[in-house]
């Protein structure tokens, strides 16, 4: 038979009486919730495993897919190390305090804005290098192709086109957010 702890009536000024999850130890301290209480550790195999994408079953499609990732892959990471070493050499041609004043340069000279020019397109080049290498983890856990907000399909004919798209056209078209 268990027995029911007695609730001390509530003082003034509104205080609520205390739950069991909140009350102390009998020395005064406080104890978490759920203290005692045996809880697993986080394994790889208690995380939530995502369902299979619409194409799981496509073994051809996916194969396809991945050979035109990794060819995109290739292209964008030879664009990130290209502009990003013209960058370099451009910010090695400029000596230091060299800076045009004229009517067609502006201030800081063209050199400047060439390297900043280069230096955005190298790091979206990386960023499609990033987004391509998620895209294959996908493929490889049998997830491609699966709107990742609304979960629908993404159709074949825009995955042919940006094969790492992340959202169908509906959900894409509704904000500025990943491809």
């Amino acid at each position: 038979m268990a027995t029911k702890k007695a609730v001390a009536p509530a003082a003034k000024g509104g205080a609520q009486p205390k739950k069991a999850a909140d009350a102390g130890n009998a020395d005064g301290t406080a104890k978490k919730a759920g203290a005692g209480v045996a809880r697993p550790a986080a394994t790889p195999a208690t995380k939530r495993v995502a369902a299979p994408g619409p194409y799981a079953d496509e073994p051809k499609f996916l194969e396809d897919q991945r050979a035109l990732l990794i060819t995109e892959r290739g292209v964008y990471a030879g664009q990130a190390v290209d502009l990003r070493a013209e960058a370099d050499s451009l910010a090695l041609e400029r000596e230091p305090g060299d800076v045009q004043f004229d009517e067609e340069s502006g201030e800081g000279g063209t050199v400047a804005v060439d390297r900043e020019r280069d230096l955005a397109l190298s790091a979206q080049a990386a960023a499609a290098v990033e987004e391509i290498d998620e895209a294959l983890v996908r493929i490889d856990r049998k997830t491609y192709g699966a709107c990742e907000r609304c979960h629908a399909p993404i159709p074949k004919a825009r995955l042919r086109a940006l094969p790492y798209a992340r959202l169908c056209v509906e959900c894409k078209s509704g904000g500025l957010t990943r491809r």
